[in-house]
């Protein structure tokens, strides 16, 4: 089945039980995961408990929740009850097991989710390629020579390859949306604030969204529904208010005001990008030329919290232990903690001038476009790519497009497209709506989707000639 609420569809009729469909998950990480690496941990004990409580529930006649027997699987910085929250690191590897299930994680399995594991990353999220040194590269499953984006790299590759049709992510400068947009589904970053973080470990808690990535739309719509609520615990999620998205996800978009970005999107845009973008405004009748203010500024501004409140963070670590972080973060980390604080405080400055000029720009639009992603996934190990003529460093280029948006709060629905080219990989295209609109966002992709401009297949995944990344037989052995 593709979806994850054809699933919930078919267990709630009786047609599948909730085992089967976690013993057909099951399955397909067990034969595909060697050559994708897109997990660190299995639960599949905990995940076969959770499963046939539904199945005992239906059995009961009893009313079942919304998700009921839908597997999925969270990245490596969501507690889970009875696992190290490693996040991607080393350094984490002797903690004390997480206590308690993230506050997410746990509104998931009071909806019916089924929990299968947890996902490769980017060394505590820093990061756009999932290039982990101490776990090992996550592979594109559209090309497994490829990266499949990050920091939530490891929740794309999955769910593009069929293992899970959900999975959460994070997102504080393009995350979420990046790895979408590279390996070819479906991506949620809701509005700063809109769900809470409980449970999660930060990286930069000023800008830190979590959210959803799968092959449907309404996958994204009922888990984001599932999630939503106020958190005391979390200050960035008091004031949030519910808005269930899924009863009206086809509205469609008639006499929405809808626009494309131009400036700074069009000029960080390679062909395939534009071309993408083209027809995802061609398809929503979108109006051309609208100018998004202070993009650069933002993308600069971005990278100067996110270096100052990483490298605070981990200042203590980074004193005792900075050999055993990765090459690819450990000097940005040492970089930021060295910052001065005057650049931190004009930054956030700036973000509420920022912020404001963004806000206004929705008094006259309510959906507004721009590429995910410069260009497709690059190989692995790439430390370069071309865009427009220029040499990009790869690696931090990739959040080029993400990384103003986020810093605004704004919610954006990242769409997977697949224009013809050499490459035949997809790229993707953010749908970008006022801060609390993720509806309008969402309405948007399922519009997309419904015409089939829009789509997440499953990867069918080239075995033949790419040997598996490690060989470890206990690493889906769990206990939970």
């Amino acid at each position: 089945m593709n979806s994850g609420m054809q699933i919930v569809r078919a267990v709630r009729s009786g047609q599948m039980l909730a085992v089967e469909a976690l013993e057909q998950c099951i399955a397909r990480i067990e034969t595909t995961d060697a050559r994708i690496n897109a997990f660190t941990d299995g639960t599949f004990e905990r995940a076969e408990r959770e499963a046939r409580a539904i199945d005992q529930r239906r059995a009961r006649g009893e009313l079942l929740p919304p998700l009921a027997g839908l597997p999925y699987a969270v990245k490596n910085l969501f507690d889970i009850e009875g696992l190290t929250t490693r996040a991607g690191s080393k350094l984490r590897i002797g903690e004390t097991p997480a206590a308690a299930d993230a506050l997410l994680v746990q509104r998931l399995r009071d909806a019916g989710a089924v929990l299968v594991g947890a996902h490769n990353m980017d060394e505590f999220a820093y990061g756009f390629t999932t290039e982990n040194s101490h776990y090992g590269p996550c592979r594109n499953p559209r090309d497994l020579t490829r990266i499949a984006g990050g920091s939530s790299g490891g929740s794309a590759a999955s769910v593009a390859a069929g293992q899970v049709p959900l999975a959460l992510g994070s997102d504080t400068n393009g995350s979420i949306r990046v790895p979408s947009s590279l390996c070819g589904v479906f991506g949620l970053k809701p509005t700063f604030g809109r769900l809470s973080r409980r449970g999660s470990f930060p990286f930069v808690a000023s800008i830190d969204h979590l959210g959803s990535l799968a092959r449907s739309v309404e996958d994204l719509a009922a888990s984001y529904d599932a999630m939503q609520g106020p958190d005391a615990l979390d200050p960035a999620c008091l004031a949030t208010r519910m808005q269930p998205v899924l009863p009206s996800l086809d509205a469609g978009v008639d006499g929405l005001r809808i626009g494309v970005l131009n400036g700074y999107f069009e000029e960080h845009a390679g062909p395939a990008a534009r071309t993408a973008l083209a027809t995802v405004a061609a398809a929503l009748n979108a109006t051309p030329g609208v100018s998004w203010p202070d993009a650069a500024l933002a993308r600069a501004a971005a990278f100067v919290i996110t270096a100052s409140e990483g490298g605070a963070l981990h200042l203590a670590s980074l004193r005792e232990r900075a050999a055993d972080y990765e090459p690819l973060s450990v000097d940005r980390f040492i970089a930021g903690a060295l910052q001065p604080a005057q650049w931190y405080l004009h930054a956030q400055r700036f973000r509420r001038v920022y912020r404001d000029k963004v806000l206004a720009l929705f008094k006259s639009w309510d959906v507004l476009l721009a590429p995910a992603t410069p260009v497709q996934a690059t190989p692995i190990g790439a430390e370069q790519f071309e865009l427009n003529g220029a040499l990009l460093p790869a690696r931090p280029s990739m959040g080029l497009l993400t990384q103003p948006i986020s810093f605004a709060g704004c919610p954006v629905v990242a769409v997977p497209l697949w224009p013809a080219g050499p490459l035949g990989l997809p790229i993707g295209v953010q749908v970008i709506t006022a801060p609390w609109r993720e509806d309008l966002a969402l309405r948007a992709a399922r519009v997309l989707e419904a015409a089939g401009v829009a789509k997440a297949p499953i990867g069918a995944l080239a075995m033949s000639g790419v040997p598996p990344l490690r060989h470890d037989p206990q690493r889906f052995v769990a206990t939970l």
